[in-house]
């Protein structure tokens, strides 16, 4: 049992590497360069990393638009986009949901923040994101909840994993106020 397990957990590593390129084995930390990346945006327009530079940047990674935690996790933050924008602070959401997909989710729930689309999970595999979950016993691939903090040189300052949404943009917040 314990060998079929394990066939089972590579062959499908083996095949999200094939389909969206290889696994990253050193999860980024503070003080690694934020991997660049461009992607489409619900808001019209490419986001790119070099867009930010010169201000901070929250990327906030979750599973899928219009699941009650990541709705929860999306309106906190647009609920305190102004905060963050008066320390010259981006947000940045990303799934890897269509443009469509996340135009109607910011429509539903009057989203503030700007939401980026990672349909080939290039950008979630770049940031170490992408990886094997376990729900109810099922094993799968998908995005594990993590949010970056960048600052304005492009330089993780702080990395999240695992999230848990309530009160988690007050920390960021908190961890930002300690970096201005």
């Amino acid at each position: 049992m314990l060998h079929e397990f394990s066939f089972r957990a590579v062959h499908s590593i083996l095949i999200a590497s094939e389909h969206y390129g290889p696994i990253v084995s050193q999860p980024l930390q503070a003080g690694d360069p934020a991997p660049a990346f461009e992607l489409p945006t619900a808001k019209g327009g490419p986001a790119r990393l070099f867009g930010y530079s010169g201000r901070f940047l929250v990327l906030f990674f979750y599973p899928q638009d219009d699941t009650e935690v990541c709705t929860r996790e999306a309106v906190a933050f647009s609920g305190m986009r102004s905060r963050f924008t008066r320390r010259k602070c981006d947000l940045l959401g990303i799934s890897r949901d269509s443009v469509e997909a996340h135009k109607a989710f910011i429509r539903k729930h009057s989203l503030t923040v700007q939401l980026g689309s990672d349909g080939d999970g290039t950008v979630c595999n770049a940031y170490g994101v992408w990886a094997e979950k376990q729900l109810y016993g099922r094993r799968y691939m998908g995005i594990v909840r993590s949010t970056f903090l960048i600052d304005p040189d492009g330089t993780i300052r702080r990395v999240w994993r695992n999230v848990r949404v309530p009160d988690h943009a007050d920390a960021v917040l908190a961890e930002l106020d300690g970096s201005t």
